[in-house]
């Protein structure tokens, strides 16, 4: 069932105690972040724009993972005792406002605040929820459904009960990419979802309920 993510964003209080290892960097469209096999040295936080995960396989393969939105850290594996390295790649998508912190300064925290780990456990779990959901989709549901459950998720669908734009900026390739589909093939269901009326081009490609009750049909 497609759903908003569950992955919450650290509220401001505990955000706000982060203040130590902290830098402020701005990044344009489709300049890279860091990159899969750097060094996993910090942690970081999506303050305005978006992000996108990709992963390249061995044999020159890339695969998007997943899309972080404002209000979310991204790269926190580099937490994770035995992962020297970055095991994906980050993209901006459009101009973005990252936070960056030193791994050593989250690490202290984690230690020296119970409440403030208690919070960053459950949000980490959240994340991992998220994942084994999209693992699930991956292997039981047509190309059909899951692009619908990644256009929901983009939209945010559910949050305040209308259709919201979703990333205006995101390309056909980029969707095949988090779908595990051809481009011709993602493009064809979009022209179909367009003529039933799931979702329309209008400053950006919006996302209406229909699409969620085709989502969820047998």
């Amino acid at each position: 069932m497609p759903r908003k993510s569950i992955a919450p964003s650290l509220p401001d209080a505990f955000l706000g105690k982060l203040q130590n290892g902290k830098s402020v960097h701005e990044f344009r469209n489709r300049q890279r972040i860091f990159s899969q096999g750097d060094a996993a040295d910090s942690v970081f936080y999506l303050q305005k724009g978006g992000v996108k995960m990709t992963v390249v396989s061995k044999r020159g393969k890339e695969a998007v993972i997943g899309m972080v939105e404002h209000g979310q850290f991204f790269g926190e594996s580099s937490l994770v005792a035995g992962h020297p390295l970055r095991m994906a790649s980050a993209t901006s998508i459009g101009h973005s406002t990252i936070l960056r912190f030193e791994k050593s300064a989250v690490v202290r925290l984690l230690h020296e605040d119970a409440e403030f780990a208690d919070c960053f456990v459950s949000y980490t779990l959240a994340r991992t929820v998220r994942v084994e959901e999209d693992l699930v989709d991956q292997l039981f549901n047509s190309t059909e459904k899951r692009l619908a459950r990644v256009l929901l998720l983009l939209a945010n669908f559910g949050q305040e009960g209308r259709s919201q734009a979703v990333i205006p900026r995101i390309s056909q390739e980029t969707l095949a990419q988090m779908v595990g589909a051809s481009r011709p093939r993602v493009s064809s269901f979009l022209n179909k979802f367009r003529k039933l009326g799931f979702i329309e081009y209008n400053g950006g490609l919006r996302v209406n309920s229909s699409l969620l009750r085709m989502a969820l049909r047998d």
